[in-house]
């Protein structure tokens, strides 16, 4: 008798020939379809290769959701890891439980970082205007250098040869500034009044704790953007205009402006490997199930699915030829009939599937959760307390 082990190339992709639960169910899949369809009674024109081929799709088709389901759960946590379907062992990482982390939220929030100035996955660039006296317009792309006095956007290339963000712009900053130490004071008032420098040779330094020096310099940070300069500026297409008018005694040398050029989402700043992992559902690290390691309850929608894709199989076989001439009249045999109940019974156990799958994503399961406990401290708060005593919930 011809068996699952001894036949050579038994299904047509492979994927579970050496599953030894796989191996040992094969064969009892072909007494369980034929007997189904009347094997005792009626042919059942069937193979053995026919049913194991669908038992192979059918558990192929079970691991499938499976995934897509458990991928709805954890793409977020997967981000940016390792791909390959293969990537441990024959499947994958299926059966593995993933630590959640909170790298898919960071990389939302990078480009805020970036222009909150607090990280980020792009460099800035610092460049210099020449000032001239009577001239409010300067052309960013034309005109802005970097320390070596060449023009900033004729040294980019490729995407960054295109749209710069502009960062700061600033002005030659003296090497100590009195009004950092007391925003109030009144010299400050004086100082911005009629653009005197704004600093003084008598600053006395004090040690302070590190909490205090990190709000000084969030307090530095605002003194420069709100009072460093008498000078304002706009951005009009590609130039820079500054108001008010300057004037040549007065008008500082350079004007310093900090810009990004155009941000390439495949070329951030440093190397980042996570770029080439994890991005959706097709590279998601997850193989093809373990028949050995599935429980009763995917095992029995395995063998119901299986059944009815080999009752299809037949009604299509039958289908072929629908009568057969026999003496004395015609036996119509009933193909259409096994394809529509096949389908019917497909619908179903994908039905049933997709409501369980859907109600244990980890969302689902969390908010399941939190119903209960919810749930739990209303009945508590039933419970009598007895006398002298206390429960305690916590």
């Amino acid at each position: 008798m011809t068996t699952f082990a001894s036949t050579l190339n038994p299904t047509p992709f492979g994927f579970y020939d050496s599953d030894t639960e796989f191996i040992a169910e094969a064969d009892a899949m072909v007494t369980f379809v034929k007997r189904k369809m009347g094997d005792d009674i009626l042919s059942v024109e069937l193979t053995k290769k026919q049913i194991w081929a669908c038992f192979e799709e059918s558990f192929t088709e079970f691991g499938a959701y499976i995934n897509k389901y458990q991928t709805k759960s954890q793409l977020a946590s997967l981000i940016g890891t390792q791909t390959g379907s293969f990537a441990t062992g024959s499947s994958g990482k299926s059966h593995q439980l993933p630590l959640e982390t909170l790298q898919f939220l960071m990389r939302l929030a990078d480009p805020y970082a970036s222009h909150a100035g607090s990280g980020g996955s792009y460099n800035s660039t610092l460049g210099y205007l020449e000032l001239s006296g009577s001239r409010q317009d300067y052309d960013l792309y034309s005109e802005l250098k970097d320390a070596d006095g060449n023009v900033i956007f004729d040294n980019l290339s490729g995407s960054q040869k295109s749209k710069m963000r502009i960062l700061d712009v600033m002005h030659f900053s003296p090497s100590a500034a009195y009004r950092f130490f007391d925003s109030t004071s009144a010299i400050n008032y004086l100082n911005n009044e009629f653009s005197f420098e704004s600093f003084t040779p008598e600053t006395i330094f004090y040690v302070l704790p590190v909490f205090e020096d990190v709000l000084r310099a969030q307090m530095m940070d605002l003194s420069q953007r709100v009072r460093r300069s008498n000078y304002s500026y706009r951005i009009i297409g590609t130039e820079l205009r500054i108001y008010p008018m300057p004037v040549a005694m007065q008008l500082p040398r350079r004007l310093y402006i900090r810009v990004v050029p155009y941000m390439d989402p495949y070329n951030p700043a440093y190397d980042d490997e996570t770029m080439y992992g994890v991005s959706n559902l097709s590279n998601v690290p997850f193989g093809n199930l373990e028949y050995s390691k599935v429980n009763s309850i995917g095992k029995n929608w395995v063998r119901q699915f299986a059944s009815a894709l080999c009752k299809e199989l037949l009604g299509l076989i039958r289908s072929k030829v629908k009568n057969i001439p026999v003496p004395n009249g015609d036996v119509q045999l009933n193909g259409d009939d096994l394809i529509s109940q096949a389908r019917e019974d497909k619908t179903r156990l994908y039905d049933e599937l997709k409501e369980l799958l859907e109600s244990l994503t980890y969302d689902q399961l969390v908010e399941r959760e939190a119903t209960k406990a919810e749930n739990m401290m209303k009945q508590l708060r039933t419970i009598p307390v007895p006398l002298g005593k206390a429960i305690v919930i916590g």
